[in-house]
Order: structure tokens, then sequence, then C-alpha cells
């Protein structure tokens, strides 16, 4: 048994005739029908009923086309990974990554894997962190920089490049600024934290709900950034990973109590990603740490 009689069995199948699928796989029909009959002798079946106008499956032929399409399907793969790892990448890589990213290594790695691999398109969308990581687990993204807490899918491997508590942020003059502050007093004050579906929103909603119930913000912002100037302007305590607030000199970040789980961002692919994915994450690790060069 051949691949190319396997081709021929599947071209036959979809276009429903010899002289079809001839001209479809760029063979002669004699050459497509001699093939065709020697793997039914091979199979000891006929896969087609050849007695109509058209040519139909028989029902060896429908039991076997499955099967003849996935070892198909294999054979590309295998062509294509040993084309990717001689350097000969190509096909498309979806990256995604977090709203409003500023994340200025990622897009240093962006730009050495295209000059590297100028045969891979590119592709870049923004999402909420619970987004890209369900985009990833489903195929839709090969790689995202996404915000994250202790757990991930089993079907994914990450790279963290930070990991850092939350904090209440508060003016920079508060009073009680250099004060932690227990979870259960937080409740009590006019919060300020970024949509469902961010990373630091989720670690946060986690940890309240695991301390007795869900705590609903006051106010969602749509960036850091607003979230800090909201805070500056007198509307509330911010909820932020403790570098964010240490960026901004007008604010600082309050230690809360009863929080153990850390605020994650970095990375997620697939553990089953193509070698461009992992040729990606390589050169995304040098930019990420500079001692990885």
């Amino acid at each position: 048994m051949e691949l190319r009689q396997l081709e021929y069995f599947a071209a036959v199948a979809a276009e429903g005739s010899f002289t079809a699928a001839a001209h479809r796989v760029h063979t002669t029909q004699p050459n497509i029908s001699a093939q065709i009959r020697n793997l039914e002798h091979e199979l000891g079946a006929a896969l087609f009923d050849r007695s109509g106008r058209a040519v139909r499956l028989t029902d060896a032929g429908r039991a076997a086309l499955p099967a003849a399409t996935a070892a198909l399907s294999a054979a590309e793969d295998v062509a294509r990974a040993v084309a990717e790892v001689r350097g000969l990448l190509r096909g498309n890589l979806a990256v995604g990554m977090v709203e409003g990213c500023t994340v200025a290594p990622l897009f240093a790695a962006l730009g050495s894997f295209g000059a590297a691999h100028p045969k891979v398109g590119l592709s870049l969308r923004e999402a909420p962190s619970e987004e890209l990581v369900a985009s990833v687990v489903g195929g839709a993204l090969d790689i995202a920089l996404a915000g994250y807490g202790d757990t991930l899918p089993r079907s994914v491997e990450a790279l963290t490049v930070v990991d850092e508590p939350v904090v209440a942020v508060v003016p920079a003059d508060a009073p009680d600024r250099g004060q932690a502050i227990d979870l259960d007093e937080l409740r009590r004050h006019s919060l300020i934290s970024l949509p469902e579906g961010a990373g630091i929103r989720a670690v946060f909603d986690a940890a309240a709900s695991a301390h007795g119930a869900p705590v609903r913000p006051a106010i969602e912002a749509s960036s850091p950034d607003a979230i800090i100037e909201l805070v500056c302007s007198g509307m509330g305590t911010g909820i932020l990973s403790e570098s964010i607030a240490a960026a901004d000199e007008r604010v600082v970040g309050r230690v809360i109590r009863g929080i153990d789980t850390r605020a994650r961002l970095g990375l997620v692919w697939r553990v089953t990603a193509s070698p461009a994915t992992r040729r990606f994450v390589e050169i995304a690790r040098e930019h990420f740490d500079p001692a990885e060069r």
C-alpha cells in the first residue's frame, strides 16, 4: 500500500469520478484506475461501486476513507515538521497578548522571530487573559502573553516572566499607606479593579471566594493606568499587582493579608505546540531573560 494510492482513493471519493480525480492529482485516468484496482486487490475488497454513472463508495470504501485521510494528513505533518526543524519554518503563528500590552520584550521577540523566519505569517490579537488562555487551549491561538494564578490547564506549558502579589493601591500620601490590610477589611472599601477575565482580577476573585464570598468592585476600569488615575482622584482603592503599583510614584501598594495566590504573567502555549511555536518560545526566552543569550 502506497501513499500515492491513498491519495488517488481520496481524490476519487471526493470527485465521484476517475476522470475528475485524475485532473485533481495531475495524472491520467488509466493510471489512477490501475492504482485503485491494485489497492482494492491488496485490501481484498472493492472500494467503489462503478455500476452507475457516478462512482460511489462501497461499504468498504466508506470504512476505509477516514483512515486513508488520516494517513495522508499524518504524512503532510511529517514533511512539515522536518522542513520546520531544518529551518524552513512556514505557515502562520497566531499570537495573543493582554489588552494594552506594554511588555517590551514581547515585541522585541516578535521582531526577532519575524526577521529570522520571514516565511511564517504573524497575527496578533488582544483580549482578556482568561479568553487568551482558553484560545490557546482550543487552538485558536498558538501562544499568548496572559495573566494567570496558581493553576493552568494541563494541556498547556508556560514561561512565567512576572510572579508577584496582588496589592491594594492607595494614594502615596494616604495615612495608612505603609500598613497591611486584611481581606475582610478591604471588603468595606470602594474597590476599583480590572474587568472579569483579567489575570489580576481572577487572582483576587479566587482569593476572596476562598475567604468567605466574592467581592464586587464598585468600579471596573479597562486598564491599570485608569485604575491608578481613579485612585489618585479619590474614587476608591485599586486592586493591582505589586510592580504596577510601584511604577507610579503617586500611589503605593498595601499588602493584602489573606491572599496567598500570586499574580503571574507569562507566555502560554500548548504541550503539543508546533516547531514554529517552540522556536518563538526560544527567542522570547532570550528577550525576557538576557542571561539566556
